[in-house]
């Protein structure tokens, strides 16, 4: 071989080399720049399934789940196709820990998909004392948890998608703790002027999650010029409706009417569902009439509801008769339905049931919301897909995912409560 060829034959495979190096930069600086999974992106995906989630397991929150037993529920919902969660709060580890789990899991398996709404508790001055809720002042611990959430969102920018500032923090029921819109406001502000400031991520949404009513789909009273600035602030309206709270508030729809009461009790059953479904809807769409015309443009998503399946109280058999594993099933299969269609996420209440939250009453429907039971039973909501398989080999607690009432329909349907006469 002559110097010349040989200096053309290293040059010519010198240039290959190189070409193949700047491809193979450029594919890396493309991996780098690939666009980021936003919230605008998956609120209203119905390939994003949305859920609100507590971990805890015991009586009281002074004992919280660990890192492995967070784990183990993220992979539990994500087999049920749920890739959005909502939190409430950042004053506990629950909401830190749940971030590094998640953290943990995308690390372990690169296609692992979860996000979080984060939430961030808001309260008035005293609230949860013996002294008297002021709801005209704000507590001074709402700036710590707004600190809080915020350092959590710049932390986990690629699963915090969204900060929800308080929780049923404006409707006047709360009256424990409830603040005027004029508070919620100023956070939602401070929040959306860090984001133009570069100190969160521009794509990050703000909202704050409240009673249909809040949000001005009910009371009049609620239709105030602060509620008006809110709506144009927030990057979406968080809305909750519960139907089956109003089976005993505002019982006129649950009761069956005198044209039903020939029906068999499964019919009656059925069609009171579809009645509370129809509730639902309706309040939904009465924000989306008001919220619309203050902001034509606003998105309206769902951030709670929900159907517990056990109480000893309002809405057992003594009380409105809505509360069975039945019902909750019906009501899980109609909002997932109809919100998957009209690209509505409803961050349905709740994923576990937890006991803390009415811990002297382990029969208090407020334990029971969840589609399963703390040992990771699967209720009748989630038998369908205990049948598909998509649980097999997950656990809970150490127990494999299984049906409640040993998957005996028939022995569910004993415990139906029929909804009461209209008189």
């Amino acid at each position: 071989m002559t110097t010349t060829l040989r200096n053309t034959l290293i040059l010519s495979i010198l240039i290959v080399m190189a070409g193949c190096g700047n491809k193979q930069k450029k594919e890396e600086n493309n991996v780098a720049t690939e666009k980021q999974i936003t919230a605008k992106d998956i609120l209203g995906n119905p390939d994003y399934l949305a859920i609100s989630y507590g971990g805890y397991r015991q009586t009281s929150r002074d004992i919280q789940p660990t890192i492995e037993e967070l784990k183990d529920d993220m992979k539990i919902l994500a087999a049920m196709g749920v890739k959005i969660l909502r939190t409430y709060n950042v004053q506990l580890q629950q909401a830190p820990n749940l971030l590094k789990a998640i953290r943990q899991l995308k690390n372990e398996d690169s296609s692992f998909e979860m996000y979080v709404m984060l939430g961030a508790w808001i309260d008035c001055k005293n609230a949860w004392t013996d002294q008297a809720p002021d709801h005209n002042v704000e507590s001074e611990q709402n700036a710590g948890e707004i600190d809080r959430a915020v350092a959590l969102a710049k932390a986990y920018p690629d699963i915090v998608k969204v900060i929800a500032v308080g929780n049923e923090a404006m409707v006047h029921w709360a009256t424990s703790y409830y603040v005027q819109p004029s508070v919620i406001l100023k956070w939602v502000n401070h929040l959306q002027d860090l984001k133009q400031k570069g100190e969160l991520p521009k794509d990050l949404w703000i909202t704050s999650s409240d009673d249909f009513a809040s949000w001005g789909g009910g009371d009049t009273i609620y239709h105030t010029p602060d509620l008006e600035k809110l709506i144009k602030a927030v990057d979406y309206i968080s809305m909750h409706t519960y139907p089956y709270h109003n089976s005993h508030y505002n019982p006129e729809f649950w009761k069956v009417p005198e044209n039903e009461q020939n029906l068999t009790d499964l019919k009656k059953t059925d069609a009171a569902m579809l009645r509370a479904f129809e509730f639902a809807k309706k309040q939904y769409n009465d924000v989306y009439k008001y919220v619309k015309s203050i902001d034509a443009s606003k998105p309206i998503h769902i951030g709670e509801t929900g159907w517990a399946t056990v109480s000893n109280g309002h809405y057992g058999k003594d009380g409105s008769r809505a509360t069975d594993e039945y019902k909750s099933g019906r009501y899980y299969e109609l909002m997932r339905t109809w919100t998957n269609k009209e690209n509505i996420s409803c961050f349905y209440f709740e994923a576990f049931d937890e006991p803390w939250k009415d811990a002297r009453n382990p029969l208090g429907s407020e334990n029971h919301f969840g589609l399963f039971k703390v040992d990771g039973q699967a209720k009748y909501a989630l038998w369908d897909l205990v049948d598909k398989g998509v649980f097999e080999g997950l656990t809970r607690n150490g127990n494999p995912i299984t049906k409640t009432y040993d998957g005996d329909k028939d022995a569910l349907m004993k415990d139906v409560l029929v909804p009461p006469i209209k008189e």
